[in-house]
């Protein structure tokens, strides 16, 4: 499997920012770690080995990517405008380095847009992106991900959720009626999936409202709710992957 290792200072952020490359030729994918994450972690966990036969056949080529979660929505020490101020700039160097960078990695123009994926806290992030910046993005695989920025595990604690609300999707989504946005999405590959393990309930209720959300704006997507023995973890999303790539590219 051809690997490559890139990094550079990110005029954005202001430090230096790293991901890693698999596979020579493809559908790109950008790959958003879990919370706190690293570039490496989808190799470290297990889920490039898992998916290698797609890499490997030419079918999809990943860019994994650093997170800034421990200084944006983790960062339990400042308010939500700060932390949303921070995830803003991840916002920038993703769209506006990472973006290009593949889009000239896979010699493709403006119009090459590279689809999201990611688990858990890299699902959050996959659906939000795409959903915010359908022009540089085609679509998403999403698994396991909470789409709300109240929830618990993102201690708030009692903060204005207007700070952070176009960073929430199942907070902007109700109220987003902008025809190039709907087009766009209707134009795009989703895909979202949940477990309905004891583990997953949030995720799992968060993913049943986008799936009314989408439904009701017209927007096709593929919804999928995994049965009760299925947890939050990294064996199930390696079967998730696999089945929702071979629905996609055979």
């Amino acid at each position: 499997m051809q690997v490559e290792y890139h990094s550079w200072w990110s005029r954005h952020l202001g430090r230096a920012m790293a991901l890693k490359v698999y596979g020579h030729w493809g559908v790109p994918y950008i790959v958003f770690p879990c919370s706190r994450g690293r570039f490496f972690d989808y190799e470290g966990m297990g889920m490039i080995a898992a998916v290698e036969g797609f890499i490997q056949a030419g079918k999809i080529k990943l860019f994994t990517v650093d997170s800034i979660d421990a200084e944006s929505w983790y960062d339990f020490s400042v308010p939500p405008a700060a932390r949303n101020a921070r995830h803003e700039a991840y916002d920038r160097y993703v769209v506006e380095e990472v973006v290009p960078f593949i889009r000239d990695h896979c010699h493709g123009g403006p119009d090459l847009r590279p689809l999201t994926t990611g688990c858990s806290m890299g699902a959050y992030h996959a659906l939000n992106f795409f959903l915010k910046h359908p022009d540089s993005f085609g679509g998403t695989i999403a698994l396991s991900g909470l789409y709300r920025l109240d929830r618990s595990e993102f201690n708030l604690g009692g903060g204005d959720m207007t700070a952070v609300y176009f960073n929430s999707p199942l907070s902007y989504l109700p109220g987003l009626d902008d025809p190039h946005y709907l087009r766009r999405y209707r134009d795009s590959s989703i895909t979202v999936c949940a477990g309905q393990g004891a583990w997953d309930e949030e995720a799992l209720a968060d993913t049943r409202e986008l799936e009314a959300l989408l439904r009701a704006k017209g927007v096709p997507a593929r919804v999928e709710y995994w049965g009760r023995d299925v947890n939050h973890d990294w064996p199930w999303w390696f079967r998730q992957m696999n089945h929702f790539l071979g629905l996609l590219y055979g």
